[in-house]
């Protein structure tokens, strides 16, 4: 009996009905507040595109701007961040997700290490290759140098006595030459001598070395001599 009272009362109903316009009221602001806000949006949008003309065009944009960011904050204010229980099943989960992501990341990374490497390598091997070609020629080529210019030097720069013979020196002048060596062996004494020991390529003067063959490289600039010890000589560097 005091239920039905109770819901006859006439004081209830109409707090029921204040309640009910208040929802009413309350939606109808949000639904204003929601189409302020793309209106906003629709103006702020070509607000790069087009130029203002009027000049309050731009303060009404700017208050707009400000609704619709007070707004967003107060709707990420509402929103509470999901918390994730820190239980040790969900630890586990979460360590084996991260070390899975972890390890596919450094299989990436060693896969592109190895593409890497593979193709340094690849590459090394065919410069080696290039290059020991190159010094396989370039040492045939040295030797046939080597081969032309002793035949050109035999041909051109005999020894001594062989001039002997056909002049009909004297014997005692036959005897001395023949420890005398070719202008061929000279320069290759001291062209070894300068690749050998480069820091120091002079070489003695020995009784051997035909001294009009010494003058002769001295003079055309393919031997220097010692600045101190006139007694030693030197292969002109010309590679350098």
């Amino acid at each position: 009996m005091s239920v039905n009272q109770q819901d006859l009362d006439p004081d209830s109903t109409t707090d029921m009905e204040d309640v009910t316009n208040a929802e009413e009221e309350l939606i109808k602001e949000c639904e204003e507040m929601w189409k302020d806000m793309e209106e906003c949006q629709k103006k702020l949008s070509l607000v790069g595109t087009e130029t203002l003309t009027d000049s309050n065009a731009q303060p009404s944009l700017l208050i707009m701007q400000a609704k619709c960011l007070t707004a967003e904050l107060s709707q990420w204010q509402k929103e509470s961040p999901e918390i994730i229980p820190l239980n040790e099943e969900v630890l586990v989960t979460l360590g084996k997700e991260e070390f899975q992501k972890l390890r596919h990341d450094l299989e990436l990374v060693l896969s592109t290490i190895q593409s890497k490497n593979e193709k340094l390598k690849e590459d090394l091997e065919r410069i080696f290759s290039e290059l020991k070609t190159k010094m396989h020629d370039i040492k045939e080529y040295k030797e046939k140098l080597l081969v032309t210019l002793g035949e050109f030097l035999e041909d051109h720069f005999p020894l001594p006595d062989r001039n002997v013979k056909k002049k009909k020196k004297k014997k005692n002048i036959q005897e001395s030459t023949v420890q005398l060596i070719t202008l061929h062996e000279m320069l290759e004494i001291l062209l070894n001598r300068l690749f050998d020991v480069p820091h120091d390529p002079y070489v003695k003067i020995s009784d051997s070395f035909w001294p009009p063959y010494i003058e002769l490289l001295l003079r055309n600039g393919i031997a220097l001599r010692h600045p101190e010890d006139p007694t030693r000589i030197r292969l002109e560097a010309f590679h350098q």
